[in-house]
């Protein structure tokens, strides 16, 4: 099934639900990444939620950035995801693997450690929002839930899940259930959604079973007045970095150090941490960078 995103709202509109399947693109930043299991399994919790996240955002262009910091030696999680439904991100240490944890599933939260997830919404205009909690688990989906419950004031159940075996990831994605202001105080309807989610055996195991992002909706939702909007959008992994992006980072190291670099390395490498590409730029290129910080200081003066 490709990847995609449905939203869909229930009890008159005081349910928002939002459901992701990301299996190829986990897949793409296994590849790229070279991910160790433990790894993939927490960067696509976290490129899931992120998507999920922006999936709420109004305005075109509009981004979230979704960092996740631990002591655990994974060291770190760095996901970028657009309203437009493209994800890009990396770990610090994609190497590193873990023993199963005592349910016997992949340990993230080991992984992950103790420590802060950090969000930075960018409405696409003025400074962005960004909000600071700490980490209750580890494992994302439940940092992610108690994130929106006490940085947007949103009451929030999470569920994110990676599948990843010998031949790679064949299930991932996640679902976003938020109670809304004009049915915060239905106790009742509350007490239901949570233990419905609480009964969920989680979010790949749904999908290894066949079930489309309709289908889990219907299950959860559909005696609530639910309303599944027609839209599909779909997801991928997708970084903006370029050569002429990189031209630009190395003009700004100036004159003298590019000369170095000419002599020395006889040009420069530079790798994407977010997508793993390698750029190249030779000695010529250097030289050209030279010519015109030496015209732009001409003009200047």
């Amino acid at each position: 099934m490709a990847d995609q995103l449905i939203r869909a709202t229930a009890a008159d509109g005081g349910i928002r639900a939002v459901g992701a399947i990301t299996t190829r693109l986990t897949e793409e930043a296994r590849q790229r990444h070279k991910l160790s299991y433990v790894a993939t399994a927490a960067l696509g919790r976290t490129m899931a939620a992120g998507l999920l996240m922006a999936s709420n955002m109004k305005r075109t262009g509009s981004r979230v950035n979704v960092r996740v910091k631990g002591d655990g030696p994974l060291g770190g999680i760095l996901v970028d995801a657009g309203l437009d439904g493209t994800v890009r991100g990396f770990v610090e240490n994609p190497g590193v693997e873990l023993p199963p944890n005592a349910k016997g599933k992949l340990d993230v939260g080991g992984a992950v450690g103790e420590g802060y997830l950090y969000v930075v919404r960018d409405v696409g205009y003025g400074y962005p929002y960004s909000s600071t909690v700490e980490l209750v688990s580890g494992e994302i989906g439940d940092d992610v839930a108690h994130y929106l419950g006490a940085s947007e004031q949103t009451p929030s159940a999470v569920v994110l899940g990676v599948f990843v075996g010998a031949n790679g990831v064949t299930a991932a994605g996640g679902l976003l259930v938020q109670v809304l202001p004009k049915a915060a105080r239905d106790e009742a309807l509350i007490e239901t959604l949570e233990s419905r989610v609480a009964a969920l055996s989680g979010f790949t195991p749904l999908l290894q079973a066949g079930k489309s992002l309709t289908e889990i909706f219907q299950d959860l939702l559909g005696d609530m007045g639910l309303t599944i909007f027609p839209e599909i959008q779909m997801l991928r992994f997708h970084c903006g970095c370029s050569f002429d992006r990189v031209l630009g980072a190395l003009k700004l190291l100036g004159e003298t150090e590019l000369q170095d670099m000419i002599v020395k390395d006889d040009g420069a490498e530079a790798t994407c941490d977010f997508c793993g590409t390698v750029y190249q730029a030779s000695s010529a290129h250097l030289a050209q960078l030279i010519v015109d910080l030496q015209a732009e200081s001409s003009v200047t003066n």
